[in-house]
């Protein structure tokens, strides 16, 4: 497929926060950076300064926003928010704990395991409608720049989605790959959708990344594609 057909999309969840540490769910909530996440933006600014994009879309919630700082000045490329690039909002379960989730809500915090499509927590998104979201935007954002580089920073669950649309992978399914605080994940887009082509590198942090699930599964730390 000729270049002027397809965009290339360079995806990075923000960098690390306090409540990433504590296993703590943000969604829609602001939370900044920590130390270590001000440091690995740091890295990720050199990181982009190669990357040759056209354009720069980040999530309004300020660990996003904060990220893509140091994205737009590698890049030299302004930061245009999309608030369709959120994470998914949890509704009551925002501010907690998993574990404090398990015990106060055990039936829910069931089905938010088993990643139940349906399921969305009191005053919260569906999996199934978060997805629908995240893939909506991302294609309308990406068929704008058809012909051109694009990075997109958001967050975990929104990279997890585009995993899953470009790997054509179930909702349901769990997750096996890893979507570490400020790695950088590279897909193409053209009009017949996403496809992966390189994921998780995290070469520019000299070490592991946090990669604590959003989606209520085991956490892991360190893990790379």
């Amino acid at each position: 497929m000729p270049d002027s057909q397809l965009t290339r999309i360079l995806a990075i969840r923000h960098g690390e926060t306090s409540w990433n540490v504590d296993r703590r769910i943000q969604g829609h909530l602001d939370v900044p950076l920590n130390e270590r996440g001000q440091w690995q933006a740091r890295r990720l600014e050199r990181a982009v300064a190669d990357e040759g994009l056209d354009a720069l879309y980040a999530s309004d919630l300020v660990r996003a926003y904060e990220t893509a700082e140091a994205v737009a000045r590698g890049s030299g490329r302004p930061i245009v928010t999309d608030t369709g690039l959120r994470e998914r909002c949890f509704g009551i379960f925002e501010g907690q704990t998993y574990r404090e989730i398990e015990l106060v809500f055990p039936d829910e915090s069931e089905r938010w395991k088993r990643r139940d499509p349906d399921f969305a927590p009191p005053r919260g998104e569906t999996l199934a409608q978060f997805y629908e979201r995240v893939v909506a935007t991302a294609t309308r954002l990406a068929h704008a720049h058809l012909g051109q580089s694009i990075a997109l920073v958001a967050h975990g669950g929104v990279l997890d989605c585009l995993y899953r649309a470009a790997a054509r992978i179930d909702l349901s399914a769990p997750r096996s790959w890893s979507v570490g605080n400020a790695t950088l994940n590279r897909l193409l887009y053209t009009p017949q959708g996403f496809t992966l082509v390189g994921w998780s590198d995290a070469s520019h942090l000299d070490g592991p990344a946090l990669d604590e699930e959003s989606d209520g599964g085991i956490a892991a730390e360190g893990r790379r594609a």
